[in-house]
């Protein structure tokens, strides 16, 4: 099949790389523009972009979709028979979407029609979510709207976002795979999604990183898991900003657990400090103990507890 590859993040990297392994025609890759990227502010290209540049495969990166001749004209050209996309970040024109025979397909990490949007993974996991998965649609002119071909389920275990977004890339490249000998016989599932059982996935804004000890520990934890690694879960320290990494939700503290005393009163203040150990630093919530694993300190890499402690302190 001729194919057109449209994706920008890491998610939509093993996706690409299944069509080019399997041998399909890609004339080109569609991805964002190059921007500049982390501290420094270099300018660099996508995740998309780059990977198509080690493997051979010419981009292109159109500011718009919209009143673009140049691209209009190239994709005409290119004449493909399908247009996938992964986690591209616009919404395709109409124009667009008739162009291909066989049709604009998309894959969606979430089981739609849950989580439409820009964060559904994110979202799931805040939402104490047990189980998540990919979709692969029709693409239609909404967000996400489009007619479902087929989905595939996993567990959230107790992965953070980075992780399972990474299982969930390669579930949605071999969902790819298995379904396009279907797009291209015509013999493909077409099931449209129940509009009553929609939910929206915003975009994660760095403020939503903050850790409320006011809360139960149990929610603190799928905060962590959430964040990481971006753009982090954090408490503030004095005048600093600690991200959590890694984390547990307890019942009750270490000392407790092996029967050790004294014991903190029950109505300590949340954001207390009650141990720090090898082990981890525990810090009192609303409801239970947080048991931080791993963490990061402005400026540095992330490290387990065991590690930072051997030339830094966490003040209690």
């Amino acid at each position: 099949m001729k194919i057109v590859f449209m994706g920008t993040a890491d998610f939509a990297v093993p996706a690409l790389e299944a069509l080019h392994t399997a041998g399909h025609s890609i004339p080109f890759v569609v991805t964002q523009p190059d921007r500049a990227r982390g501290r420094g502010g270099k300018v660099l290209p996508t995740p998309v972009g780059l990977r198509a540049a080690e493997i051979g495969l010419k981009t292109l990166k159109p500011e718009r979709l919209r009143d673009d001749e140049d691209f209009a004209r190239a994709l005409a050209e290119a004449a493909p028979d399908l247009i996938v996309t992964a986690a591209y970040g616009k919404i395709l024109p109409k124009s667009l979407l008739e162009l291909p025979p066989l049709g604009c397909v998309n894959i969606h990490a979430s089981l739609l029609p849950e989580y439409r949007g820009a964060a559904p993974v994110q979202r799931a996991i805040l939402d104490g979510k047990n189980e998540t998965g990919v979709t692969l649609i029709y693409m239609a002119e909404g967000l996400d709207t489009g007619d479902m071909i087929a989905a595939v389920r996993t567990d959230t275990g107790q992965k953070n976002a980075g992780e399972l977004l990474a299982e969930l890339a390669r579930l949605g490249a071999d969902l790819l795979l298995e379904t396009l000998p279907g797009l291209a016989g015509g013999t493909a599932g077409r099931e449209p999604q129940d509009e009553s059982k929609a939910s929206y996935a915003a975009k994660i804004e760095k403020t939503e990183g903050f850790i409320d000890l006011s809360g139960s520990a149990e929610q603190a934890v799928l905060r962590i898991r959430a964040m990481t690694p971006k753009p982090g879960a954090y408490m503030v320290r004095g005048d600093e900003r600690v991200i959590v990494a890694e984390a547990m939700a307890r019942a009750k503290t270490l000392s407790e657990t092996v029967g050790c005393s004294p014991m903190p009163a029950p109505d300590v203040t949340p954001g207390t400090v009650l141990s720090v150990s090898p082990d981890g630093i525990e810090i009192s919530t609303g409801e239970g103990v947080l048991l931080i694993k791993e963490l990061k300190m402005p400026g540095k890499k992330a490290m387990k507890v065991r590690e930072y402690l051997k030339g830094n302190t966490f003040d209690r």
